[in-house]
């Protein structure tokens, strides 16, 4: 069956797209968590992010021709990763580098509004974002300046990308 949207109901359907696909990855890390302890689902996170961040980036290249390397092509590809829709990334360019800051992080607000309290998402997103900053340019190196369970700062997170 063919979706045949108006094109006021694009925008919409992208949304309600990028909602399920966040509540599926949110519904599977708790029913892990539930049935085998945090540490396994952290752990099954883990390798499932790796896996997409390489996933994401390698079909974002293809679908949207994206050629570039470094840091120009990097940011470039991300603006069409979900995540940087779904927690609305705060990019800064700066010479030489990108810093990407999360200033709302809505799996971490949520297991707070729960109360499960925060989870240790950093090498999670250390993978994820190495894995989908390597397919762009191998040369690009991610550090990770703080996120769970570090201290959180201004932000929840911030990452810092860079050429070597």
């Amino acid at each position: 069956m063919k979706l045949d949207l108006k094109e006021e109901e694009k925008e919409e359907y992208i949304h309600f797209l990028l909602r399920q696909y966040r509540l599926v990855d949110a519904l599977w890390f708790l029913a892990v968590e539930d049935k085998f302890g945090l540490d396994a689902a952290v752990e099954l996170n883990e390798r499932v992010w790796e896996d997409m961040g390489r996933r994401s980036a390698k079909e974002i290249k293809r679908r949207f021709k994206i050629d570039e390397k470094g840091l120009k092509g990097f940011v470039r590809a991300l603006k069409y990763f979900p995540w940087s829709t779904i927690i609305g990334y705060e990019v800064v360019e700066k010479k030489g580098k990108v810093i990407i800051s999360v200033p709302h992080c809505p799996p971490q607000e949520a297991r707070i509004r729960m109360g499960r309290g925060e989870f240790p998402c950093k090498e999670m997103h250390f993978r994820e974002f190495r894995f989908f900053a390597e397919e762009i340019d191998e040369r690009i190196v991610v550090r990770c300046i703080f996120a769970p369970p570090d201290e959180r700062q201004d932000c929840w997170c911030r990452w810092e990308f860079a050429v070597e």
